[in-house]
């Protein structure tokens, strides 16, 4: 295979593992419905190899499960499951800016983390917010974390999250869409904006252990914003797949 067949072989199993993802996420594919590699070629329009490279890795996230008789089934996942996804992306994302701030992190590769901090500062300032400033919040605060990640320098901890923020419902801004609908909106916004700020400040004063700390406890935001959004289920138009979802913790 030459190298432009290959590339273009890793392309199709992306576009084919995302277009997947979301049928799932959106509940658009149900927990319990099987899904056979011929079924998914229709529904992504890619060939079967990249189509079962993707299938084998959303099995791999927790997405799907492999069938013994063949094909795949959905999953079906628990507010357990979210919880610990969560928790274990806010280990990992912890270890990646005491790393940071340990090792020691130039002002230059410093810069483009506080350009996105003042991004998202003039998205969190604004009250009300709109969807549309939701929305841009969602690219801006992926990009934050992913700046943050590079800064451990850790090859195998960046992979690690990588995989961790795969996980259904585990990445940093997987619940803000439903937030933006609730009345505690903002003030979880500008708690977590307030998060950021003081990692970038402690990884820039090398307090790996501060750092450590807030990176773990701003995770912890999504897990409040899970049970508001369960709370408020007339907003769940947002995120379809949550309104199956089974409880299996106390609030």
């Amino acid at each position: 295979m030459s190298d432009s067949d290959s590339e273009r072989s890793v392309s199709q199993t992306v576009r084919a593992q995302l277009a997947l993802r979301d049928l799932i996420l959106s509940g658009r594919l149900r927990a319990g419905e099987r899904i056979s590699e011929l079924q998914a070629v229709e529904i992504t329009g890619v060939s079967r190899t990249p189509v079962r490279l993707a299938l084998v890795r959303l099995e791999d996230e927790g997405l799907l499960q492999a069938i013994p008789s063949g094909g795949f089934m959905v999953r079906a996942f628990s507010e357990r499951d979210i919880l610990d996804s969560i928790e274990l992306r806010g280990t990992l994302e912890g270890l990646a800016v005491r790393f940071a701030a340990e090792r020691g992190v130039s002002a230059r590769s410093l810069e483009p983390l506080k350009e996105c901090l003042t991004d998202l500062d003039q998205l969190v300032r604004q009250d009300p917010i709109t969807t549309e400033a939701f929305s841009a919040y969602v690219t801006l605060n992926a990009r934050f974390h992913a700046l943050l990640t590079e800064l451990s320098g850790s090859a195998p901890v960046i992979r690690q999250i990588d995989r961790a923020s795969v996980m259904p419902f585990a990445s940093p801004s997987a619940f803000v869409m439903a937030q933006s609908a609730l009345p505690e909106a903002h003030s979880i916004l500008l708690i977590g904006q307030e998060h950021h700020r003081i990692v970038v400040d402690a990884i820039e004063n090398r307090e790996g252990a501060r750092a450590e700390a807030v990176m773990r406890e701003h995770a912890r935001l999504a897990v409040r914003n899970l049970r508001l959004a369960l709370r408020n289920r007339s907003h769940l138009d947002l995120l379809p797949a949550l309104a199956r979802l089974t409880s299996t913790t106390a609030d």
